[in-house]
């Protein structure tokens, strides 16, 4: 999750000032902070739920922007990252549309 989020980044010419929220899958909090890390974001800029439900697998990252729906704003842009698996794993790059 660490490295396809910190691919993407650099793919799309981002840095950590241009992220506003990392929305990643809540396996354990010791990926989540090692992805944050990698990304050179903040834990300010993390949607962390995984303490109130723990690991919900396919439903992570859904419930996460639920529980976070009201701290975001029109154009944030949010990273969502996941993995799953099989040793699958991606990440995509969304504007927040509203």
């Amino acid at each position: 999750m660490a490295d396809i989020s910190a691919e993407l980044m650099e793919r799309n010419h981002l840095t950590a000032e241009d992220i506003s929220w990392l929305v990643p899958h809540q396996a354990n909090k010791r990926i989540i902070d090692a992805t944050a890390h990698r990304m050179g974001l903040s834990g300010e800029k993390v949607m962390i739920n995984i303490q109130r439900y723990g690991n919900t697998t396919a439903g992570t990252i859904p419930l996460c922007l639920w529980d976070w729906e009201d701290k975001l704003k029109k154009g944030d842009n949010l990273v969502l990252a996941a993995f799953g698996g099989g040793f699958t794993w991606g990440a995509t790059w969304v504007k927040w549309g509203y």
